[in-house]
């Protein structure tokens, strides 16, 4: 390998050709030495893996079944089940992997998309001096260096605002912002600082002013989390460990050790939920990485084994990217009920969350309209008066369930544990739960050398600080710029694909289609606004996508920045999905139906469509219902009490405006209530009371009936004077 001498470390966006003329383990070298951060050394320097490319799902399965026994068999596919693969794996285990959905389906896909140690987890162990709290932001803090250095493509560092508004706090707060760059330690991205009110406001233009003294900015790190899982996975499948996604555990196999006479787990009962196709899968070793799901399979084991699992819910929304500046987040420490809020930029977007509520398992999380509220109360509370802040503006929702666990081995068995448990049960299965994003490393670490111990397996130490994942290795913060070169791509859409697929992202560069236009001349948009491209669709399905939810939500990420934008592109999706896969007629159309339910309402779809149902109530002016009567009757010059396409298209053809049908359709569909091809006067009106009260923004069509409008008024008929007299 170029460089697979692993150091710890935080490599930082910048740099640009430099890496060319060093080479890149000299300018990997060069860099932590300019960043002046810490080495740590991996425990041994391991060998290429055994794939230059993952093996295809069919293989992956051909696998599972004729392997007569592994070393560890991994149930979840989420961010700790996938490092625990990596983990075993790279150190020679035979390994396998099990996911029952999709790779990051769960909570590893739903979270605020930062790598961190914990801010307030340190405030908690400073003032209550709880050493576990302090040595778990330390690991954390230890881990967010290393998962910048082995996914540079996927993460990089976030400055992050503490706004203060009253004077005693900035002492206060720049100690313990300072305390926490000093548990970094050389792992600290960059020192933290204090800012004026003058120039709090310069960074973050859209900060409440009013009694404002200043701001204090750390720094964490920021991921693409969906894709950092599925990296892990795919990387774990190229060291060689039997990776398969939609496969269910329907039961826990079991024998009798010969030697101790105990009941012990030897395997796993599996199902393709695609096909329906159960065999088993034999291992020495079990490990339960299941997440929130972990007691259903410690049940599994022992129907009488008392739950660990306390689920809370968090919920998330994205707004668009003009609340936010485009490099600095913010953290509100106290908000109305005491929770922090995180107000980050994100994929050119702005997230806004959390919430923590206690809640039902389930395998497929809601976000409420009250919590969606709630986060939008908090964030009108430091945001200037000048933004108003529109509930039509969420254009995405999502909730995550974030799996806290309590300690079997605990005395207090009601106290929950804010590390992560290994537990070993008497038959021999391993449960790894609770922990954090940041942290999967270790977890996993932890996991598998517990699974070394007790089932006496042959490996060493592990081997994953520093070890690049798919992607990571060759990329450089200009690799972009030989995309556009050498292909022809805009240059938005390779920064994406090089932040998504690192130095694979030439072999989706590959695949994708000529435009037919001057430039860019390769790279079809799946949809306008965002740089998603056909080919990506392709060469998701050699990363396992099965689904059109997963190319909507994990390979992309439309679903979870805008999900109108993600259902317009989704019959697209669905073709060439089809056509790779093979689906006849009635795939398809289960295909996007199971898609559209999905958005809907795991995605906030139907939150964000009853701002015209339920609530829907016209409560406008008279004067504004006449003008708004008016505007309605220009497009429906026939007085039918309804507007079809053709109206439409009559009125922008009669101001030299052009518009595909298809794209008409579809903005004609956002407001027909009824879905009988018309939108009819009432729901206008609903449409532009819902906009007055800022439940819905960015209507195409409102916007589209008011320029065209404006262009009618401007054409004012010519006198007959000036006409020549009319001859």
């Amino acid at each position: 390998m170029a460089f697979q001498k692993a150091v710890k470390g935080t490599i930082l966006v910048g740099g640009g050709a430099l890496a060319t003329v060093l080479g890149l383990s000299q300018f990997a070298h060069y860099r932590r030495k300019q960043m002046n951060l810490a080495y740590v050394k991996a425990a041994d320097c391991i060998s290429e893996p055994v794939n230059r490319e993952p093996p295809s799902r069919e293989a992956q399965l051909l696998t599972l079944q004729n392997t007569s026994e592994f070393d560890i068999l991994v149930i979840g596919g989420g961010a700790t089940g996938s490092g625990c693969a990596l983990d075993a794996v790279t150190r020679g285990l035979k390994t396998a992997l099990v996911e029952r959905d999709d790779f990051s389906s769960g909570t590893s896909s739903r979270s605020t998309k930062l790598i961190h140690g914990g801010v307030r987890y340190l405030q908690k162990a400073i003032m209550k001096l709880d050493i576990e709290q302090y040595r778990m932001v330390k690991e954390a803090l230890h881990e967010r260096a290393n998962l910048l250095e082995i996914a540079p493509h996927l993460s990089a560092p976030l400055p992050i605002m503490l706004p203060v508004y009253k004077w005693w706090q900035l002492p206060y707060y720049w100690v313990g912002i300072k305390l926490y760059d000093l548990v970094a330690g050389s792992n600290c991205l960059k020192s933290s600082y204090v800012l004026s009110k003058s120039r709090a406001l310069e960074h973050f233009p859209m900060l409440q002013k009013d009694k404002l003294v200043g701001a204090i900015v750390y720094y964490d790190g920021q991921h693409n989390d969906a894709r950092m899982n599925l990296a892990i996975a795919l990387t774990a499948a190229r060291y060689g460990a039997a990776t398969a996604n939609y496969m269910e555990v329907v039961s826990l196999l079991k024998k009798t050790d010969p030697q101790t006479g105990k009941v012990r787990v030897s395997g796993a009962r599996c199902k393709d939920v695609l096909t329906g196709q159960e065999f088993d899968v034999r291992a020495k070793c079990v490990i339960n990485a299941t997440g929130p799901f972990t007691d259903s399979v410690r049940k599994m084991d022992d129907k009488d084994a008392a739950a660990i699992c306390q689920p809370s819910a968090g919920v998330h929304i994205v707004m668009p990217g003009y609340y936010s500046p485009e490099s600095m987040g913010l953290l509100d420490p106290a908000t109305s009920d005491g929770r922090v809020i995180f107000f980050l930029p994100w994929q050119k977007m702005t997230i806004a969350g959390t919430t923590d509520t206690p809640t039902d398992i389930t395998h497929h999380p809601i976000p409420s309209e009250e919590d969606i509220n709630f986060i939008l109360n908090e964030v009108r509370n430091y945001l200037s008066c000048d933004v108003e802040v529109r509930r039509g503006d969420v254009l995405a929702a999502w909730s995550g369930i974030r799996p806290l666990v309590t300690d079997p081995k605990s005395a207090d068995t009601q106290s929950i544990s804010r590390n992560h448990v290994v537990d070993i049960s008497e038959s021999g299965l391993i449960t790894i739960a609770g922990g954090k994003w940041t942290t999967y490393r270790s977890m996993a670490e932890d996991t598998i050398n517990a699974a070394i111990k007790t089932h006496n397996l042959k490996a060493g130490p592990s081997r994953t600080v520093g070890l690049f994942l798919q992607g990571g290795q060759d990329w450089s913060p200009t690799l972009y710029i030989r995309l556009v070169q050498d292909y022809g791509l805009e240059s938005e859409v390779a920064q994406h694909l090089a932040a998504t697929y690192g130095d694979k992202a030439f072999e989706v560069a590959k695949m994708a289609s000529v435009t037919g236009k001057r430039w860019p001349i390769v790279g079809v948009r799946l949809v306008s606004e965002f740089p998603y491209i056909e080919a990506e669709v392709k060469y998701g399905i050699k990363e396992y996508a099965c689904t059109a939810v997963d190319m909507i939500s994990r390979r992309t990420r439309l679903a979870f920045l805008n999900v109108q934008a993600a259902e317009e592109a989704l019959p697209r999706i669905v073709e060439l999905m089809g056509r790779e896969l093979n689906w006849d007629e009635y795939k398809k159309q289960e295909q996007l139906e199971t898609a559209r339910k999905f958005l809907y309402y795991e995605m906030g779809y139907k939150s964000r469509s009853e701002q015209l149902t339920d609530r829907s109530e016209i409560s406008l002016l008279p004067s504004d219902v006449d003008r708004y009567k008016k505007r309605f009757h220009k497009f429906d010059a026939d007085q039918k009490g309804f507007i079809t396409i053709v109206d439409v298209q009559r009125v922008l053809e009669s101001i030299n405006v052009q518009m595909d049908e298809n794209t008409l359709h579809e903005i004609l569909n956002e407001v027909d209530l009824n879905k009988n091809g018309q939108v009819e006067l009432n729901e206008f009106l609903q449409l532009m009371s819902a906009i007055q009260k800022g439940r819905v923004s960015g209507s195409r069509l409102a916007i589209l009936m008011k320029t065209a409008e404006e262009n009618l008024d401007r054409r004012v008929p010519i006198p007959v004077d000036r006409s020549c007299g009319g001859l």
